[in-house]
């Protein structure tokens, strides 16, 4: 029970008590100025979340507009719950990504299971239903006690969550790094679909009509999470255990439900997520979109704990909740809806013309505050970019081929290593299959989802290869966008539109934010040229513990249109004699790869280059051949370059293939040069592939014997090894370095 007593206004502003709460001592100024007065505890709270990083974007805005975020097909892009999507027939497609990074560093389970939770609840606050959840995951290198335990923790939340509300997990990507070893990175994604009349928004309309708060009771857990969200991580952020939430899929699934119903109802007049920030996120946005204001009484608000305060109210972020307007005088039409899903509808306020923000507890006002300065008017930083030392270094290398003796042992290798390996371990603990939608499950280039009672298919996945971004931002940047758009190409669907969940260091550093502008300029570029617009994401800035910041990591979700489910396709070979093509020759590009990391254990140099024209039209030439039915399978070549890929394709399946390389071996197996496709063709189709796909060069074909031999030009071996040898340390690779106990 909080007993403390409040300090008053002139407390808070001697003793700086504000800074506590994140902060500066120019923003307590400007709220006081904005309030011609000295703000109370409450008040001050209500400034300290709506104005922290995580809730105003106040140090990234300058770089958000530089993203597309227009297109013939956007219906709703950044500023509600999540963006949307026209993809024919009256239907949409809504989704967005969400980190939760700091709650998962310090609570893994909790940390990931709510972060799950909360981007449910992003997707179908817009009216949408979810049919799908991704996930892209950082950790450090799988060698400690401490990241395998953060390894295994995340995934049982993610897990935990979803498998409970019953939406699937269908892909996702696991990347390991020790820049990430004490920041771990957790970003969710999920995908809903929605007819286009049952788009709602995140506002207050209509003067007198109600507010009501549905779902779960409010508590003491997380209050401040949207600040310690904006921090770095020290020593001191296990102390922030209370500011993490606990999720419970159960309820979330009764309140998806009720949501869903509700929002056929006229009686709805905006729906938002109680997310970071809590109560008085959704309040103030909602009235500030809608230019009007709101006006709660907070002992109307349930509560499960006693003697909370107006502060601990308004700032916790209890999960589950959501807030919406109602028509004044249908409150009783809500609370029988909720009613009928056991849970709770409290008409706690109403809408008010004044644009403020009011809140009565115990008969008197403790907090009045403009929505718009709450909202809007956040100060912004344009932070000072300087251009790293090390870039220049790098930007000065010669390119080099590392030194390779045994091709087969390298390649054994490199199917080994963590990020390369095969995640089955990560997604058979993921449900991927309840609803029945799911087409390809987790594994392939993308995961795919039927669009129920039709004849299309959603193909989706989430990208970044966070090496390449350090070596070079605006080059990384493109490259992430530009593999999320292969991946799903590759599986039969046109790119449409992007989400991102932008992770990086401290945007006080001026060589961070450097950072950040140039991979949002590489990002921008690619998203023109691939015509995928950003429709929303997420922020997640100050991931450093204790001065050491992680890879630039701008995480991509994209989802694409398979037009035709006849169109979907997968990575493997498909059977005995097809020809094998690969799209794209090998330059000495090894800056980042893996191949250097394996050998040089470290990364350098210049990142591989990319040519965002000749990735349009490749990509293009591949669609309209899978379009057209002449593509049996379809891979991108990623991290460890051909030899990786090429086994890849026989995964799983009982072939081998044999296929002649020329040129500089290292290179040719080993290479991470972009815009580059593994592709095979049954012979009949041969020529009709070959029209389309007219720089593709035939290398060899698929055999029945499930051996891979790799040949030079003059028909001598180069690598021979058995399909199950390579299966063997791909599959193996992540269960033994979680069962070894170093």
């Amino acid at each position: 029970m909080s007993l403390m007593l409040e300090p008053n206004p002139t407390e808070i502003k001697e003793n700086k008590i504000y800074r506590e709460m994140g902060l500066t001592d120019e923003e307590f100024a400007k709220a006081e100025s904005i309030l011609g007065r000295l703000p109370n505890y409450t008040e001050t709270g209500l400034f300290a979340v709506m104005w922290s990083e995580h809730c105003s974007y106040k140090n990234s805005k300058p770089v958000l507009r530089k993203f597309p975020t227009k297109g013939e097909r956007v219906l709703q892009g950044p500023g509600e719950g999540a963006g949307i999507v026209d993809i024919g027939d009256n239907q949409a497609v809504v989704f967005k990504i969400e980190s939760h990074n700091h709650p998962s560093a310090i609570e893994p389970y909790q940390g990931a299971a709510t972060g799950v939770g909360g981007i449910i609840r992003d997707v179908f606050s817009m009216g949408a239903r979810p049919i799908a959840v991704l996930n892209s995951l950082r950790f450090g290198e799988l060698t400690t006690p401490r990241v395998k335990y953060l390894f295994e923790e995340v995934v049982a939340g993610i897990a935990g969550y979803g498998n409970c509300i019953g939406i699937p997990t269908v892909g996702g990507e696991v990347q390991f790094d020790s820049s990430y070893d004490g920041n771990p990175l957790v970003n969710a994604m999920c995908v809903g679909l929605i007819n286009h009349e049952d788009i709602k928004k995140g506002q207050a309309k209509g003067v007198g009509n109600t507010v009501m708060y549905v779902g779960a009771k409010t508590g003491r857990d997380g209050i401040h999470g949207a600040t310690f969200a904006s921090e770095e991580l020290s020593e001191e952020s296990d102390e922030k255990r209370p500011a993490v939430q606990v999720g419970d899929p159960f309820m979330e699934k009764l309140l998806l439900e009720a949501c869903l119903e509700l929002v056929k109802s006229d009686a709805l007049v905006g729906i938002q997520d109680m997310g970071a920030a809590g109560l008085t996120s959704s309040s103030a946005e909602m009235a500030s979109k809608a230019g009007s204001g709101i006006e709660m009484n907070l002992d109307l608000v349930p509560q499960r704990e006693t003697g909370m305060t107006p502060y601990e109210m308004m700032l916790s972020e209890s999960q589950e909740r959501m807030l919406i307007v109602v028509e004044k005088g249908r409150e009783q039409e809500i609370n029988d809806l909720f009613s009928k899903y056991g849970l709770e509808a409290a008409a706690i306020g109403h809408v008010t013309d004044d644009k403020m923000l009011r809140l009565i507890h115990k008969g008197e006002v403790v907090a009045d505050v403009p929505v718009d300065a709450l909202a809007e008017d956040a100060p912004v930083y344009h932070k000072p970019s300087k251009e790293p030392e090390y870039f220049r270094n790098f930007q000065s290398m010669e390119n080099e081929v590392p030194n390779v003796s045994d091709y087969k042992e390298t390649l054994v290798q490199l199917l080994s290593q963590p990020t390369i390996s095969s995640k089955e371990w990560v997604y058979e603990q993921y449900d991927h299959q309840v609803r029945t939608n799911t087409v390809v499950s987790p594994g392939s280039d993308a995961a795919v989802v039927r669009v129920r009672g039709t004849n299309k298919a959603l193909a989706i996945t989430t990208d970044c290869n966070s090496r390449y971004l350090y070596l070079d931002p605006e080059t990384g940047g493109k490259i992430a966008v530009a593999e999320a758009a292969r991946n799903v190409v590759c599986s039969g669907g046109e790119p449409i539109a992007i989400t991102d969940g932008l992770n990086y260091g401290s945007p006080e550093n001026p060589e961070i934010f450097w950072q950040l502008e140039k991979s949002a300029d590489g990002i921008s570029a690619a998203c023109l040229a691939l015509n995928s617009p950003v429709i929303g994401g997420n922020v997640s800035l100050y991931n450093e513990t204790n001065g050491t910041a992680i890879y630039p990591t701008p995480i991509i979700g994209m989802v694409g249109l398979v037009k035709d489910l006849q169109h979907i396709t997968t990575q493997s070979f498909k059977q005995e004699g097809d020809y094998i093509y690969v799209l794209g020759k090998a330059e000495n590009e090894f800056g980042g790869s893996e191949l250097q990391k394996l050998v040089k254990g470290d990364i350098y140099g210049k990142a591989p280059a990319i040519d965002l024209t000749v990735e349009a039209n490749r990509q293009q030439a591949i669609l309209k051949a899978i379009q057209q039915g002449v593509v049996q399978s379809a891979h991108d070549i990623s991290e460890g370059g051909f030899a990786v890929a090429l086994a890849e394709c026989l995964m799983g399946t009982e072939l081998g293939a044999e296929v002649s390389v020329s040129g500089e071996l290292t290179t040719e197996l080993f290479s991470e040069t972009q815009s580059r496709f593994i592709l095979s063709v049954k012979p009949e189709a041969k020529e009709a592939f070959e029209k389309i796909v007219q720089e593709a060069v035939l290398i060899g074909k698929t055999t029945a014997d499930r051996t891979l031999n790799i040949q030079d030009s003059k028909a001598c071996a180069v690598l021979t090894a058995k399909v199950e040898e390579l299966e063997h340390a791909w599959k193996g690779a992540i269960p033994c370095l979680l069962k070894s106990r170093d």
